[in-house]
């Protein structure tokens, strides 16, 4: 409800500073460059306004907010300005054990301004950003074969096979766990893909990132999909309150916003300087483009994480008995940077990339959803698909023994062995992380990463951090010390 004040204010705001002028200069409507014979950024046709932002407050003045899908206390404090005590003394009706705040909850905040806050004006909502529930039955190959655009007859050779531009896309966002809605929006938005039947002359750079390592459509996307999950998951932890534009100016997401919005400006942010910045980020922007392809996104809108979200019971991933190295505190569950989701182990004794005979075994009962090259993910509600429910991804495991998409295991049984198969690796282990419909859970959040007691924490940087359960603590470390050994009770 209060995002659709939002938008149906800045709809009223946009309405009334066009009656009050009705003639534009070359200044007010922005050009849009060309590449390889293509406009790109297709922004509205419209005159472009500045987009509405908060007055000042008081400090510590009560404001009202409605908690998102996803909102945990210690991100709103840090959005705020303010501290979870004073929050909760605002809202004493909130439990000492609360992890998520349930979507649609009034709450009242103490704010204490900052100047330079950006817009309240949302593109998208959190549960159109993941490769979530929202995603089942779209068929992204259907989608693009019936569309215009260049896309459909795109092909590119990656590691596994030439793959089609819908396959592409498929792949990136199953492995980020980012909307193919989203991506596609983003191709046709940069580079017309959808709409546009001629295929640009040079397709190195259809995603507007510059880097001679990022060529190609495939690479283009794995940068997007990265920066992206960047902006969402620090927006998720509280982190991520400020950021440059490539000219050097601030810009400050309004506490009001929602993860996906600012992991969407933060995309942005790395690519284009204002006024352009402030014209992609609004109505005539990638929102208006998605609502062409994909209809209005704010149209029953259905959160996908509840409130009071409570992690399963797990066990640790090896077999009782067992001691194995605590090699890798949080750390990203794909990719580069954020999200914080994943922790590694690696069996004892073990150096380097040699095979070993250990057993990864299944945290919980599940199924696995899909199994290829280094991994596996288990799916704990027993449906197949990793984009519902809760999820365990595995990673590094071994190609012998690697069980195949559809096997069902109970708590405890043998997966596969810990290998360097799949992604970067410097040493036998397995990388493990949690997903909740399709967004990474944090490893050391509200929602705690809990296994027999031990309970993960963050280190100063990615990979540091602690296991602990009552007075033990476990720290990581990739040297294979005394202090990184953990072992599982009989």
């Amino acid at each position: 409800m209060a995002t659709r004040q939002v938008r149906l204010i800045y709809a009223v705001l946009l309405l009334m500073l066009g009656l009050a002028s009705c003639t534009t200069t070359p200044e007010q409507v922005f050009s849009t460059p060309e590449v390889a014979g293509y406009e790109q950024f297709p922004t509205s046709a419209i005159a472009f306004t500045p987009l509405p932002t908060r007055p000042p407050y008081e400090p510590g003045q009560l404001v009202d907010y409605i908690a998102q899908t996803g909102d945990t206390l210690p991100a709103l404090a840090a959005r705020f300005n303010t501290t979870e005590a004073e929050i909760r003394a605002a809202n004493p009706i909130i439990p000492l054990d609360a992890s998520t705040m349930p979507p649609g909850f009034p709450m009242k905040i103490p704010i204490y301004y900052k100047a330079l806050w950006g817009t309240p004006y949302q593109i998208l909502p959190d549960s159109l950003f993941v490769n979530g529930p929202a995603q089942i039955g779209f068929d992204v190959s259907a989608f693009v074969n019936a569309q215009p655009g260049w896309l459909k007859n795109y092909r590119e050779p990656i590691a596994d096979g030439i793959r089609s531009g819908a396959e592409l896309v498929e792949i990136v966002a199953t492995n980020f766990s980012v909307s193919p809605r989203l991506l596609l929006a983003l191709l046709d938005y940069y580079a017309g893909a959808l709409s546009k039947p001629e295929m640009p002359e040079d397709t190195s750079y259809v995603l507007n990132y510059y880097n001679p390592s990022y060529r190609g459509v495939y690479l283009q996307l794995i940068h997007t999909a990265n920066t992206l999950n960047n902006g969402y998951y620090a927006w998720r932890r509280g982190t991520l309150l400020e950021f440059e534009t490539p000219d050097g100016r601030l810009y400050r997401p309004d506490p009001w916003q929602n993860a996906a919005t600012v992991a969407i400006q933060y995309t942005f942010s790395r690519l284009h300087s204002p006024p352009l910045f402030e014209q992609m980020i609004g109505p005539g922007g990638l929102a208006e483009t998605y609502a062409r392809l994909f209809g209005d996104p704010w149209q029953n809108v259905q959160p996908h994480i509840p409130g009071s979200l409570k992690q399963p019971a797990l066990i640790l991933p090896f077999e009782s008995g067992k001691a194995w190295n605590y090699t890798g505190g949080p750390h990203t569950g794909w990719g580069k940077g954020e999200p914080y989701a994943a922790i590694d182990f690696a069996p004892t004794g073990v150096s380097e990339c040699n095979a070993t005979g250990e057993w990864v075994t299944a945290m919980a009962d599940g199924v696995v959803a899909r199994s290829q090259h280094g991994q596996i993910l288990l799916d704990l509600d027993g449906d197949g698909d990793e984009r519902t429910g809760w999820v365990i991804f595995y990673l590094h495991l071994a190609t012998e023994n690697r069980p195949s998409a559809g096997t069902t295991f109970k708590q405890g049984d043998r997966l596969g062995h810990a290998s360097c198969e799949g992604g970067e690796s410097t040493g036998t282990h397995v990388h493990i992380a949690r997903k909740y419909n399709g967004e990474w859970i944090l490893a050391d959040s509200p929602i705690p990463f809990e296994m027999e007691g031990w309970v993960v924490h963050n280190g100063t940087v990615p990979y540091k951090g602690t296991l602990t359960r009552f007075s033990q603590t476990v720290t990581a470390s990739s040297q294979s010390e005394a202090k990184s050994v953990i072992k599982r009770e009989e």
